[in-house]
C-alpha cells in the first residue's frame, strides 16, 4: 500500500511510542516498571528526598486564607486518582449499556466470579485479623488490578481464547464497582451533610443536562470538577466516588445514527473530491476547510460523548496517572524487621486473602453456578483456564494500594499491607501465567494432532 504521507524526523520517535501505547500489555508493563522505580527510590540514598518530596504541600491562597492545602501524596491519591476512577466509571457505564454486562446471561458468570472474588478474600483477611486496628484492612485484598492482570494475559497472545480475555475484563470491571462501593460505604470519614447535599444537587443538574440532550464536554467538566468533586472532597466522602458518579451522567447516546452518518460522510467526501485543490501549496482552500469542518461535526455527532472521553483519557490514565500513583505508593523500604512484619497478621491476611481468597472465590463460585446450571460456560473456557484466571485475579495492585492508604494511617501497618500485596501479586501472576501457558500449549497440540 502506497503511503503518500511525507514522514518527518519526529515521526521516528512518535510512531514507535504510538504503537507501544496501542498494545494492550503496555499499561501493565509500564506499571511494573513504576513499581521497580518506587522500590529503588525507597531503598537507596534517594529515600529521604523521595519521601520529602511526597510530603511537600501546596494549596490556594485568597485574602490570606489557605484552601485545599494538601501534600503531594494526598493530591495524587485524591486528585489524580479521581481521574482514574472517572475512567473506571465511564467503562462501567459503557459495559452496562452495550458491553459484556448488558446481556445478563452472558454477564452472570463474571459477576458471580467477581462477587466470590471479593467475599472470600475479605473473609480470609477477617479470620486472620478479627479485631483491633488491623481489622480495618479487610477491603484491601478484595480488588483486582485490571492493568496488571490483563497485561499478564496478553503476554500469552493469541494462544488464549478471546472469551477468557472478555471474562477477565468483565470480572475486573465488576470488581472495580465493588471496590468503589466498599470505599463509599466503609472507608469514608465523617460526613459534612451540607457539602454532600450541594454536591448531589450539582450531580442532579449534570444528569438533567444529559436528559435534555446537552453533549458539551465543557459543561460536564466544569460541573464535575468545580462542583461535584470539590464538594465531595469537602464533605468527607472520598472524592473518587464523586468521579464515578459524575462519569455515570455523561451521555452515552449519539446525535445521528450510523446510516445517516455514512450518508453524510459520503456526500462530504464526494464534495471534497470535486473541489479543485490549490496547486503548488500545502495549504487547503476555504471550501476544502469548510467541508472538513462539516465532516468533523458529523463525526462528533455520531460518537457518544462517553466513548469520546474514555478513548481520549485512557492513555493518560494508563501511561501517566497510574504510573505516578505507583511511584508514590509502592515505595516500601525492604530493610524491615521481619519480627515486626509478623507481629500482627496484616501481611499474612492480605497475601492469603488475595491468593487463596481470589482463587477460592472466583473458581469456587463460578464452578458452583455452572454445576447448578444457573450460569453458562463461555466458549473456550475450561476448568484449568478458570483456575489460571483465578490466580491472575489475585493481582490486586493499584486498587489494593489505594484502599491501604484509606484503611491505615499507621505507616507500619501500611508497609505490612503493601508487602502482602506485592507477595500475593507476584505469586498469583506467575502461577496464573504458568497454568494458562501450559494449558494453551496442550490445546494447541491437540488441535494440531487433529
Amino acid at each position: 500500500m502506497d503511503n503518500n504521507y511525507a514522514k518527518k524526523p519526529i515521526d521516528k520517535i512518535v510512531q514507535p511510542m504510538q504503537r507501544f501505547i496501542q498494545q494492550e500489555k503496555s499499561g501493565g508493563l509500564l506499571l511494573g516498571i513504576s513499581v521497580v522505580i518506587a522500590l529503588i527510590l525507597a531503598n537507596t540514598s534517594l529515600s529521604h528526598s523521595y519521601h520529602e518530596i511526597l510530603e511537600q504541600s501546596f494549596g490556594f491562597r485568597w485574602n490570606n486564607e489557605t484552601y485545599f492545602e494538601y501534600n503531594i501524596h494526598h493530591w495524587i491519591n485524591d486528585g489524580l486518582m479521581s481521574i482514574f476512577f472517572f475512567v473506571v466509571g465511564l467503562e462501567l457505564k459503557r459495559e452496562i449499556i452495550g458491553g459484556e454486562l448488558s446481556d445478563f446471561r452472558k454477564a452472570l458468570l463474571p459477576i458471580v466470579a467477581a462477587v466470590g472474588g471479593m467475599v472470600m478474600p475479605a473473609l480470609i483477611y477477617l479470620l486472620c485479623n478479627p479485631s483491633g486496628e488491623p481489622h480495618k484492612g479487610w477491603g484491601i485484598p478484595m480488588a483486582t488490578d485490571i492493568a496488571f492482570a490483563l497485561g499478564v494475559l496478553y503476554l500469552l497472545g493469541n494462544r488464549i481464547p478471546l472469551a477468557l480475555k472478555v471474562f477477565l475484563t468483565a470480572l475486573a470491571i465488576v470488581d472495580d464497582l465493588g471496590a468503589v462501593l466498599v470505599i463509599a460505604f466503609f472507608y469514608t470519614s465523617d460526613i459534612n451533610m451540607l457539602y454532600l447535599i450541594v454536591g448531589l444537587l450539582i450531580l442532579a443538574i449534570m444528569y438533567l443536562g444529559n436528559r435534555l440532550g446537552v453533549r458539551s464536554i465543557l459543561f460536564y467538566a466544569v460541573l464535575g470538577i468545580c462542583g461535584v468533586w470539590t464538594t465531595f472532597l469537602l464533605s468527607g466522602v472520598h472524592a473518587t466516588i464523586a468521579a464515578v458518579l459524575a462519569a455515570f451522567t455523561i451521555p452515552a447516546d449519539v446525535k445521528i445514527k450510523e446510516n445517516i452518518f455514512i450518508a453524510k460522510i459520503t456526500v462530504y467526501l464526494q464534495r471534497f473530491k470535486n473541489i479543485d485543490p490549490t496547486e503548488n501549496t500545502p495549504t487547503l482552500t476555504n471550501e476544502q476547510l469548510h467541508v472538513l469542518e462539516k465532516m468533523n461535526e458529523a463525526t462528533l455527532e455520531a460518537t457518544p460523548p462517553l466513548q469520546r472521553l474514555e478513548h481520549a483519557m485512557h492513555p493518560a490514565v494508563s501511561f501517566l496517572i497510574i504510573p505516578i500513583f505507583a511511584i508514590a505508593n509502592a515505595g516500601v523500604s525492604l530493610s524491615i524487621d521481619f519480627e515486626s512484619l509478623f507481629n500482627n497478621n496484616i501481611a499474612l491476611g492480605t497475601a492469603l486473602g488475595l491468593v487463596a481468597g481470589k482463587v477460592l472465590g472466583v473458581v469456587g463460585f463460578s464452578y458452583l453456578f455452572i454445576k447448578l446450571k444457573i450460569a453458562t460456560v463461555p466458549e473456550g473456557m475450561t476448568f484449568k483456564n478458570l483456575l489460571g484466571l483465578g490466580f491472575l485475579a489475585s493481582i490486586g495492585f493499584t486498587m489494593s494500594l489505594f484502599i491501604t492508604s484509606l484503611a491505615f494511617s499507621h505507616e507500619e501497618y501500611q508497609t505490612q499491607a503493601k508487602i502482602g500485596i506485592f507477595a500475593a501479586s507476584l505469586i498469583g501472576g506467575i502461577i496464573g501465567y504458568i497454568i494458562l501457558s501450559r494449558n494453551s500449549q496442550i490445546n494447541n497440540t491437540d488441535t494440531n494432532d487433529q
